[in-house]
């Protein structure tokens, strides 16, 4: 069993009163080991809410650096950032939120060369990128690992999301293929309300500490979308099919494809 200091059951306090979580929820997210995939404007909020909740581990991948553009959105990033490494960025700001947690940080792009080495070492991955052929390589490598994911996507006032167990639906189930080139506009292009990333980005935290402490339903065989807009949300029911390439019963794809497309995040 897990040795709380005093400090931890002051900190956690909150999630320990919870019946639903209590000691033994704190002690499984103190152990637990989530990674998050792109520090942008989902990966921001979902690293910051996972450090604060305890999550013993907690690695995140991107190549990029902080730009001035990102922090309409990225909350994780302060102004003095903007040159520094998101990777790094991001990781200040979670220990000085909770020095409890270790940070792995992952400066370089995923791609079929090391998505499979970097997502075994974690319990349950979270999909925060902008772009198609990774959404897609991550679907593919977290099925043939067998790995739980949240997917997530936002464009312009829109957000999706849903979640992957093993034997449930998956990205490909959905969506067979990234769409053509240019059939779909990227954020630079068409823009996004920053506040939706931190909507859909909390939901996908939500998410990941549900399935680590093994409680509520998840969005399994769902599609959950809105419209910040109207704020409308919308659930809708999917399932998993024996004609999908990479889960169905006769799958015909047998390894990771780096994609060439350059996209942005899916929109309803």
């Amino acid at each position: 069993m897990y040795d709380f200091t005093e400090q931890q059951i002051e900190r956690y306090s909150r999630h320990i009163l919870l019946q639903d979580v209590g000691v033994e929820g704190q002690e499984k997210i103190l152990n637990a080991k989530v990674l998050v995939i792109g520090a942008g404007g989902l990966g921001a909020p979902v690293s910051l809410y996972l450090a604060a909740a305890g999550v013993g581990t907690i690695g995140i991948v991107d190549a990029d650096v902080v730009d001035l553009s990102n922090l309409q959105r990225q909350v994780i990033h302060f102004t003095n950032d903007v040159g520094k490494a998101k990777v790094e960025s991001a990781k200040e700001k979670m220990l000085a939120i909770n020095p409890d947690v270790k940070v792995e940080t992952y400066h370089t792009y995923l791609d079929s060369s090391n998505a499979l080495d970097i997502i075994s070492n974690y319990d349950f991955i979270i999909d925060g990128t902008d772009n198609f052929p990774v959404k897609f390589l991550i679907n593919d490598a977290c099925v043939m690992a067998g790995k739980p994911f949240s997917h997530g996507g936002i464009l312009r006032f829109t957000g999706q999301t849903f979640t992957h167990l093993p034997g449930t639906a998956c990205y490909r189930c959905m969506f067979k293929e990234p769409p053509p080139p240019g059939a779909v506009p990227t954020c630079s292009q068409a823009g996004v309300l920053g506040a939706i990333a931190g909507m859909l980005g909390t939901i996908q935290a939500a998410e990941a500490l549900k399935y680590i402490i093994g409680i509520g339903e998840l969005l399994t065989n769902r599609l959950l979308t809105f419209d910040a807009k109207t704020m409308k949300f919308h659930t809708i029911n999917t399932r998993k099919t024996d004609r999908c390439p990479i889960c169905g019963t006769h799958p015909t794809i047998d390894h990771l494809i780096d994609y060439e497309q350059a996209a942005c995040e899916l929109k309803k």
